[in-house]
């Protein structure tokens, strides 16, 4: 993959911990801590049943032209909405079962600077997978495996059935949840747990009938770290927004955090601490345009984009 050096690698550092790092919906990637050096794992993007047969597609918000010879999801439509989302038009054409696409992320990345092919990893340590996610259909969330493997198995992952629903749905997954369908009468068996140990992908798919259909996925992070906390206390409350006034920066409600601006080359262009003395910060020097804002501290996590005039 093409990759191109953005601001936001300043946020996701490769974690040394095998540890899934909270996503928020704010970043193209998700640092998964498994990637193998090449840099390109965690990255989103959208596979669709036109191979087979089916005509059907996403349309993603705002999406500019993607890497060449890609699929993947760029930052701009994920800043759009605040995560993964879009319209999905399912067409059957000459499929003889239901049409089908989505999103998904990878694990580990390419298996080599000149081989794209997705690499596996061992993802035990996360747990599981805690996903808040909106949905007109009901989707399913499928562990992508090698090339060799899917094919052994047929396309039948193990995967667990989401429930639809139109507000914001928290699933906490662990990988015992992860079950091959009901339907797959096939020789190779293999268990969520199993799976979990040579993962290449973690798929969101939507299968339904033709029709149009909205999604949107704003928060992916390990069993291990989900807890039972609202994401829209933590990422949309107005207690945790940043308020632009001018040239200065006010964060009402927030106690105790560490506030960093970040230009659109990911360099840390301001910052400041956060208490309850201080809840501003001056940016004055700075130039006009767009900037980021991460917000880190007790009870609160989240990034915001701000333009300066």
């Amino acid at each position: 993959m093409d990759k191109k050096i953005l601001f936001i690698a300043a946020l996701c550092t490769v974690s040394t911990t095998l540890a899934l790092d909270t996503w928020y919906g704010d970043t193209e990637f998700i640092n998964t801590g498994l990637d193998n050096g090449l840099e390109t794992s965690g990255y989103w993007y959208t596979y669709n049943d036109n191979k087979e047969g089916g005509q059907s597609e996403i349309i993603l918000p705002t999406q500019t032209q993607a890497y060449e010879g890609t699929d993947y999801i760029l930052l701009d439509a994920i800043l759009n909405c605040g995560g993964v989302c879009g319209d999905v038009v399912l067409t059957k054409g000459s499929l003889t079962y239901q049409p089908f696409v989505g999103v998904a992320f990878n694990v580990v990345g390419e298996s080599s600077a000149t081989d794209p092919t997705p690499a596996v990893g061992d993802a035990s340590s996360w747990g599981g997978i805690c996903i808040t996610y909106t949905s007109d259909a009901t989707p399913n969330l499928e562990l992508g495996l090698s090339k060799d493997v899917d094919k052994a198995i047929g396309g039948a992952n193990p995967a667990a059935s989401l429930p639809k629903s139109t507000v914001p749905t928290k699933k906490i997954l662990a990988w015992s949840d992860f079950k091959q369908p009901s339907w797959y009468k096939g020789e190779t068996k293999i268990s969520g747990i199993e799976a979990a140990k040579q993962l290449a992908s973690v798929r969101f798919t939507i299968q339904a009938q033709e029709g149009t259909y909205n999604f949107r996925i704003e928060r992916i992070d390990a069993y291990n770290n989900c807890t039972t906390d609202d994401i829209k206390t933590i990422r949309e409350s107005p207690a945790t927004r940043v308020l632009l006034s001018g040239r200065t920066l006010e964060f009402a409600g927030v106690s105790t955090a560490t506030a960093e601006v970040f230009n659109l080359q990911g360099q840390v262009v301001a910052k400041g601490s956060i208490d309850n003395t201080t809840s501003a910060l001056n940016l004055a020097t700075l130039d006009a345009g767009i900037y980021m804002i991460h917000v880190a501290g007790k009870a609160v996590n989240f990034t915001q984009k701000i333009v300066l005039k």
